[in-house]
């Protein structure tokens, strides 16, 4: 996918993920521009019909959608198309964009804090990540919303295991804020190989490992699905034997980052059926970029996990 990044730090979403939310305004800018120069599509405008439009139906997962992947509809809209498709919630979004999500009853399922490259393994960027992740805890437990994510940084020449030390000793700084809280901490696994390269949570071994040494059912790991394919493979067995160390899922297709049809190499009906099967109550967040009609995209989406 060429480095896309998905947003940092609290705030709206454009396609960028490391700078998402420091050109947020600009981009929403830009969005809006585009939209009234090409105009939208019908499928990406809003419903105005009282039909039942629901895909979701079934219900057994909580499916919400990551904003930065769908920017060719407006937060409101992203909203609005969502809430009727059957979607219960808008993934990576900061504290100005909850009165939108309450507007249309979604659930703000995982805020931003600080960036992907410059985490928690590397002490000196302790006083902005953490001081990041305690302003995100306060204004997603104020909001009634589950989630805050972080990540452990890059290596940067540092050895995994003085990371996974240096991690473990930041995140027992503000966990026990998260506990008072009810919110729970979510680092993010990524791949090194095509998207992030030098990240360090990499492998769920190393975050499993992570998740023991902090201790608390309030930090856990963002189990990106899209990410473990490229790294290491074997999802659903690794979701059976682990599932008690993660607390979020995304998806996407894979190679390429785009729709979760069958142009790619993951069988979803599968994987989601695994993780249901577990007993998990958390959220699965929509994170593919689509090729085609957003709306449509979506829809699609949103039916192949309905299992």
């Amino acid at each position: 996918m060429n480095q896309q990044d998905r947003p940092s730090v609290a705030g709206s979403a454009p396609i960028s993920r490391r700078h998402a939310f420091a050109l947020a305004g600009a981009a929403a800018i830009a969005t809006s521009a585009a939209q009234l120069s090409l105009g939208a599509t019908k499928a990406d405008e809003p419903s105005s019909s009282g039909d039942d439009r629901r895909v979701i139906r079934k219900g057994r997962i909580n499916q919400t959608l990551c904003q930065w992947c769908y920017t060719k509809l407006s937060l409101e809209d992203l909203c609005r198309n969502g809430a009727e498709l059957g979607y219960k919630g808008i993934d990576l979004v900061g504290p100005d964009t909850f009165p939108t999500l309450k507007k249309y009853n979604m659930v703000g399922t995982m805020t931003p804090s600080h960036s992907i490259p410059k985490g928690l393994n590397h002490k000196e960027n302790w006083d902005f990540c953490l001081g990041a992740i305690r302003k995100s805890i306060d204004a997603t437990s104020e909001a009634g919303f589950p989630n805050v994510i972080c990540f452990s940084g890059n290596r940067a020449g540092m050895d995994d295991q003085e990371g996974m030390d240096n991690c473990a000793e930041a995140l027992k700084q503000v966990v026990g804020e998260a506990e008072k809280k009810k919110v729970t901490i979510c680092m993010e696994l990524l791949n090194s190989k095509v998207n992030h390269p030098d990240y360090m949570c990499d492998h769920s071994k190393w975050g499993i490992a992570l998740v023991k040494k902090v201790g608390s059912e309030h930090f856990k790991l963002l189990y990106d699905i899209y990410h473990m394919q490229i790294m290491e493979g074997d999802v659903i067995a690794t979701i059976k034997k682990n599932h008690q160390y993660f607390g979020h899922y995304h998806t996407a297709g894979v190679p390429g980052r785009h729709e979760i049809d069958d142009s790619q190499e993951l069988y979803y009906p599968a994987v989601v059926k695994a993780i249901i099967d577990t007993g998990y109550k958390g959220w699965l967040g929509q994170e593919f970029i689509p090729v085609h009609d957003t709306v449509a995209s979506i829809a699609q989406a949103g039916k192949i996990c309905d299992v």
